[in-house]
């Protein structure tokens, strides 16, 4: 199961107001590992809180903040499960640059960010 329908299929699982939102993700379904589910919950915090969630549907502002703050702790809490001190501070520095980028209106700016964070974590 790749790490985008892994993290679906949790979310959908969990007794959250997320739950009944989340949509069924197209694509393959090859395996991944931990870090690409961890990779994907951060990603998907942070398109809930500047872009388009891939993952949920029919979500008013108010909803995507507070999902997006959950996916974002949801993932650092699986680093942190793992052990991984250093792999918290690199997210937890993607995260923290983004929200920036974008405070000072250079959103344009983070993808290559995010790059080279999954390149750090050994996710492709």
């Amino acid at each position: 199961m790749s790490a985008l329908h892994e993290l679906a299929r949790q979310l959908r699982e969990e007794d959250t107001p997320i739950a009944g939102h989340v949509v069924e993700v197209a694509g393959p379904t090859e395996p991944a590992d931990e870090y690409a589910v961890v990779m994907e919950a951060v990603r998907e915090g942070y398109l809930l809180h500047y872009r388009e969630s891939r993952l949920l549907a029919d979500y008013d502002p108010d909803l995507a903040l507070l999902a997006g703050d959950y996916l974002y702790a949801l993932g650092l809490d699986r680093l942190a499960a793992m052990g991984d001190t250093e792999a918290v501070a690199v997210l937890s520095e993607l995260i923290s640059r983004c929200a920036q980028l974008h405070a000072e209106g250079r959103g344009d700016e983070v993808d290559p960010l995010w790059v080279e964070a999954g390149r750090r974590l050994g996710v492709g």
